[in-house]
């Protein structure tokens, strides 16, 4: 199975490579630059993989995170490690964590939430929450103050979990914690 994935992951590069040169000089130059980025990412990935050492992180703290490589509208890390600040919102294991990563401006929008690191103002990127693990982690940059976590926590909820889907508890089947159900 996995000798398939790298054969798919082969032809859909070659796939790319034919496509570049149909758009000539430039689409080469560009599948060239993509592929050494995608190999700096595959050499401190593997980097990722062997560390040992065990962090401990907590809610409500902003990490630098090696985030990768990544495709699509999915953010990228930034600089040689691939490294991106990232709020952990929601801590699943000791080695696991819901993170948001920030974006180093102040954006517009509802997947956007409005944060000030350090006298800078930066945003949280909702619409990019995943699932890391704390292999990832590189080092805390700050923890985030309580009223500021409010906020992230609601707009979460405004985005993730409109208030059209969940019904109040008349009597009926209930859902979780015999309050509310979920309606899909």
């Amino acid at each position: 199975m996995y000798s398939q994935q790298v054969e798919e992951g082969a032809f859909c590069l070659l796939d790319h490579f034919i496509f570049s040169l149909s758009v000539g000089w430039y689409g080469v130059w560009m599948m060239h630059k993509y592929i050494i980025r995608l190999l700096d990412w595959c050499k401190v990935n593997i980097l990722l993989l062997k560390g040992q050492r065990i962090l401990y992180f907590k809610e409500d703290e902003i990490w630098w995170c090696n985030i990768g490589l990544n495709i699509g509208e999915e953010e990228f890390g930034k600089g040689p490690t691939f490294e991106r600040p990232v709020f952990i919102f929601k801590k699943l294991t000791k080695s696991s964590f819901l993170g948001l990563p920030l974006t180093g401006r102040k954006r517009e929008g509802s997947w956007y939430v409005p944060i000030v690191i350090r006298g800078r103002s930066s945003s949280l990127m909702l619409n990019q929450a995943r699932v890391f693990d704390q292999k990832r982690l590189r080092r805390r940059i700050v923890v985030v103050n309580q009223e500021e976590v409010k906020a992230i926590k609601a707009r979460f909820r405004e985005l993730y979990c409109p208030v059209e889907l969940i019904t109040p508890h008349l009597g009926g089947e209930t859902g979780i914690g015999g309050k509310s159900q979920i309606v899909l």
